[in-house]
């Protein structure tokens, strides 16, 4: 039985921006257990990361209820630092410091972990500096800790985003569009390492991905989305030409070429 401290529950979800009059979610329910892989897929503009950032904790003047880590989320205010430590972010375009090295980077995961006031001079624990390195040897980047990011080529920046979120030892990571600027073979190698060290952590992981073939293949869940909308929920083995004939505008024919 999963633990509901580590449920997310979504229900009766709207959210609009101000310049648009449509509704960029609109979810009735959504309910993910603790140690859940599951991807959103979608056209552009259906939710995905509006959604993302909603269980994130950094989407603000939505209505309905949301509770994430057992906690209820306000849609006026930013939940407590400790409680946003919890939460890993792995962004589309990485979000380095370009000019820092890699350690510098992936401690940067720590933030959240330790005191405001330490961390503000540099300063972290015993038990930082263990967790930065144990993430970045999880990447297999050990050799290039001390390389500048800037140096380093696309996969491997995505490596150290990955790092820097398994340096916050997250309950959920989160993973938006991971691998949509890498070529084929290191976007393979990107989602199985992100899928292996969820599962080893026991942490939820959550991806958005515009490549749903690819990305079924890493998840035991998948949430199709369209127009904000939960169009369906199904195994990741289930999904059909159909079903993504419906979120794309694809025919079925090329659907199933698609995924042939």
């Amino acid at each position: 039985m999963a633990d509901v401290a580590q449920q997310i529950l979504l229900s009766e979800i709207a959210f609009s921006y101000r310049s648009q009059n449509a509704r960029v979610l609109d979810i009735d329910r959504l309910s993910i257990d603790a140690g859940e892989q599951v991807a959103f897929i979608g056209a552009t503009g259906a939710g995905k990361t509006t959604l993302l950032r909603l269980i994130d904790g950094r989407l603000f003047g939505w209505t309905g209820r949301a509770e994430v880590l057992g906690r209820t989320l306000s849609p006026r205010r930013a939940a407590p630092r400790n409680w946003n430590a919890n939460i890993g972010f792995v962004f589309q375009e990485y979000a380095l410091i370009e000019r820092s090295t890699v350690y510098q980077n992936v401690r940067n995961g720590r933030l959240g972990r330790t005191h405001s006031a330490l961390s503000l001079v540099g300063l972290f624990s015993d038990r930082d500096e263990t967790a930065v390195t144990e993430a970045i040897n999880d990447v297999g980047l050990s050799d290039l800790a001390d390389q500048r990011v800037d140096q380093l080529s696309g996969g491997q920046r995505q490596r150290v985003a990955v790092a820097r979120c398994l340096a916050q030892e997250p309950k959920v990571l989160i993973a938006d569009e991971p691998v949509s600027s890498l070529d084929p073979t290191s976007a393979e190698k990107v989602l199985d390492l992100v899928r292996a060290c969820a599962e080893a952590r026991g942490a939820t992981l959550l991806i958005s991905s515009h490549q749903p073939k690819l990305v079924a293949q890493y998840v035991d869940r998948v949430v199709g989305l369209k127009e904000g909308q939960i169009a369906f929920d199904t195994p990741a083995g289930a999904v059909t030409p159909e079903q993504l004939g419906s979120l794309y505008g694809w025919h079925v024919a090329d659907t199933a070429a698609r995924s042939a």
